[in-house]
């Protein structure tokens, strides 16, 4: 599978069909109440990548956001999601090759993520890439349906 990645704005129709995925698949596993999914108008914020992978056909298939943390050089990952359609063919690790490289071009020394303790390729995929688990940071806090990752790049 060709797959291309680019910084794309998130108000596509074909980006916004892999946001809505992402929800109902966190929604099928998680209570509403218990996911922290961020909306199109705050993947449009300054500050905020949207990273699209598309396949040959440039069919968007996968995507992920880089979000500026308050901390001093770090970011955090969110809407890390790949069609299923899409799955196993390394289009999540090509998304995290392409952020990670970017955010340490631009001086961003860690990146932290969270995801649900249901996700176990997700944990797994994120362990075999070097992420680290920490404890619960910011928002997620207290979440007993929520697991934290850290890398240093």
């Amino acid at each position: 599978m060709t797959i291309s990645i680019g910084i794309e704005p998130p108000r596509q129709a074909d980006v916004e069909a892999l946001l809505a995925a992402g929800t109902v698949f966190a929604h099928s596993l998680y209570p509403v109440e218990n996911t922290f999914l961020l909306s199109t108008d705050e993947l449009e914020r300054p500050g905020v990548d949207v990273y699209v992978a598309r396949d040959e056909n440039g069919k968007a298939c996968g995507m992920a956001a880089l979000v500026p943390l308050d901390l001093d050089a770090a970011a955090e990952l969110k809407r890390l999601f790949v069609h299923t359609e899409a799955r196993g063919r390394g289009v999540a690790g090509r998304l995290l090759d392409r952020i990670e490289a970017d955010a340490a071009s631009h001086g961003i020394r860690s990146l932290a993520l969270e995801t649900g303790t249901l996700q176990h390729t997700a944990m797994a995929l994120y362990r075999g890439r070097g992420y680290e688990q920490i404890e619960l940071f910011g928002p997620y806090i207290g979440e007993e349906l929520s697991v934290c990752f850290a890398k240093s790049l």
